[in-house]
């Protein structure tokens, strides 16, 4: 514990480009030798067209997915790296490791996906196309959830092993719950919400500080950060409909994923300002809870959104949601770092790790629930994939499958966040000091700043400002 405690160094002048460039080599080594394009982005398409007696190129995937993936990608590097610029003195932190964390976390993906997911066994390579880059952003978003709950109280090194060994978790989990126990979770409520929120809060508890108050001043909002955090949550509000229906089957499946994360969303607006506003004093809005918990609706309707949950079902997913998620805001925050010693910087608890537990809980009860007079007999087997050796499947068991799938995710979470947050308390990684936490200046050359003396810093040159003349 003293090893782990003692005072901090936040030079990462030598660590930070070492950990930059030996991955980013690695990665390129890695790609070199394992990573090819697949039937339908190599040059081989044209004779893979002829010999299936596909018409047109329009029928090659990409037509159909990259719509859905650039919605995505928005998502990951606008939707979330705006979300997280809310602290008065982190926006660059906020954004730009954001951006870090995502452009690594994007190749190892792609790899410890493609090993699971997309490897060709007669020779050994990773094919990849336009669904294996959505698939790497939802991994991506783990990870970037994870970020939330240590924003302002990492290092960028600490972000790279946390993205490192949070791609590897994932990958190993989405293989157990989509493969081996035939979950289905389109929108990711269970493998990248409820993972990747249990995740972020396991490392913030192995992390916890004690003397964070020393850095209060700095922990909360001015207005125009909370206007930048707030094109954060509309970016990832509007696109969220193509977040849960990217990777699903083409037609009815996708079709209804969007509508019902549509209506989701909708409805939590109304119940999120409802309740902030009847919790604070003299019913004025709280920009928190309308940054955060309208989005709640999006993601508890993940796992489902691809089913029949019924345009009025979606309503009421969204309607619960916007009210546990901003009653997470006002008492389980508090509850958390107060008892439990969770420091949960942007509340990724009310935001995702609780709405993705109600996913998975509704998934499961709408995948129970199904029968052959409400999909036909085609559409159940179609919606559930009840072919191979899942043919004799029936939907009961299928929903047993489902909440087994939301008890990995758990457990993967909180395990590897508990492996994880030890290996960051080792005093290598160049974290900031208790009182000097959500601030930019420890990391971030700042082009303009201010000092109270009346003396104005700019690029760490000292320039004197004297009042202005007085014209007559």
């Amino acid at each position: 514990m003293d090893l782990c405690d003692r005072e901090k160094n936040t030079n990462v002048r030598i660590s930070l480009p070492a950990v930059c460039f030996v991955w980013q080599i690695a990665m390129i080594i890695l790609f070199g030798v394992f990573i090819r394009y697949n039937e339908e982005s190599s040059p081989f398409w044209i004779e893979h067209r002829k010999a299936n007696n596909i018409s047109s190129d329009i029928e090659n995937d990409f037509y159909f997915r990259y719509p859905s993936f650039q919605d995505v990608h928005v998502m990951i590097f606008v939707g979330f790296g705006f979300l997280m610029t809310f602290l008065k003195r982190y926006s660059f932190g906020g954004v730009g490791f954001n951006f870090l964390i995502a452009a690594f976390g994007l190749q190892w993906a792609l790899l410890m996906q493609g090993w699971f997911h997309s490897l060709d066994y007669s020779d050994g390579k990773i094919k990849i196309g336009v669904e294996n880059l959505i698939n790497a952003d939802f991994c991506v978003a783990g990870c970037l959830i994870a970020y939330g709950a240590v924003l302002g109280k990492v290092s960028p090194v600490q972000l790279m092993v946390l993205t490192l060994f949070g791609i590897t978790l994932f990958a190993v989990e989405e293989y157990i719950i989509l493969n081996l126990i035939h979950a289905r979770d389109a929108g990711g409520s269970m493998v990248i919400h409820t993972f990747g929120g249990y995740y972020g809060l396991s490392i913030s508890w192995m992390l916890y500080r004690p003397n964070l108050s020393q850095s209060n001043r700095l922990q909360g909002s001015v207005y125009h950060s909370d206007v930048f955090a707030m094109i954060g949550t509309l970016f990832l509000w509007m696109f969220w409909p193509s977040f849960n229906s990217a990777i699903t089957d083409h037609g009815d499946g996708q079709h209804r994923a969007a509508i019902n994360t549509y209506l989701a969303l909708a409805s939590t607006v109304l119940t999120t300002v409802a309740i902030s506003s009847l919790f604070q004093k003299h019913g004025k809005l709280d920009m928190v809870h309308i940054q955060n918990s309208t989005l709640a609706g999006g993601v508890a309707v993940g796992t489902a959104a691809e089913f029949m949950l019924m345009p009025y079902g979606s309503l009421i997913v969204g309607f619960c949601c916007g009210i546990i998620s901003t009653l997470g805001y006002i008492y389980i925050t508090p509850f958390m770092e107060k008892h439990l010693k969770i420091q949960d910087t942007c509340g990724i608890h009310n935001l995702h790790a609780m709405p993705g537990v109600i996913g998975g809980v509704v998934g499961a009860i709408t995948a129970a629930a199904a029968s052959e007079a409400v999909y036909g007999h085609e559409g159940l087997i179609n919606t559930f994939d009840f072919e191979d050796a899942f043919k004799n499947m029936t939907p009961t068991r299928q929903g047993g499958h489902q909440a087994a799938g939301l008890c990995v995710a758990i457990c993967f979470g909180v395990g590897g966040g508990i492996i994880v947050g030890c290996i960051l308390r080792l005093p290598i990684w160049g974290d900031p000091a208790d009182d000097n936490c959500f601030d930019d200046e420890p990391y971030w050359e700042w082009a303009c700043e201010h000092i109270p003396s009346g003396k104005m810093t700019i690029m760490s040159h000292p320039v004197w400002l004297t009042p202005a003349p007085i014209l007559t």
